[in-house]
């Protein structure tokens, strides 16, 4: 089976390294596969579920804030904002931050609060559709 190396990382820590035989992020365009002999690209990521899958088919999911994903022939680089592996997203805790941006957009007194509310509020949709994709395969 084809191959080609993978990192993700964040500006904390590195989340992933080593072989895969594919990756699906969600890039500027829309959900992108990668596969080994992938044309070389580099695009933006939107905030969601990254999937990682390893040679033996095991499957790691991982929530990205944004980023670059970088893809060359033989490897595959993932940039990420923020990123965190699915299982340690805590469903409560996005939940809250979800309810705090709403209330701000109820009390919203000018147009930076009013971006940072929808900022927060969209982040939290993503957080919790990553969990939900992670629920799933688990």
């Amino acid at each position: 089976m084809a191959t080609l190396q993978c990192r993700v990382v964040s500006a904390r820590e590195e989340l992933y390294s080593g072989e895969i035989s594919m990756l699906i992020a969600t890039g500027a365009e829309g959900e992108i596969g990668v596969l080994p002999g992938h044309t070389p690209l580099i695009t933006l990521l939107k905030p969601g579920a990254m999937r990682v899958q390893t040679p033996n088919g095991e499957e790691e999911v991982i929530y990205v804030s944004g980023g670059v994903l970088e893809i060359q022939p033989k490897m595959v680089t993932v940039l990420a904002d923020t990123a965190t592996r699915a299982g340690n997203l805590d469903e409560s805790k996005i939940i809250e931050a979800r309810k705090k941006a709403e209330q701000m957009l109820v009390n919203q007194s000018d147009t930076v609060e009013t971006n940072a509310a929808l900022a927060s509020m969209a982040e939290s949709v993503a957080q919790l559709q990553t969990i939900r994709k992670y629920k799933n395969r688990a």
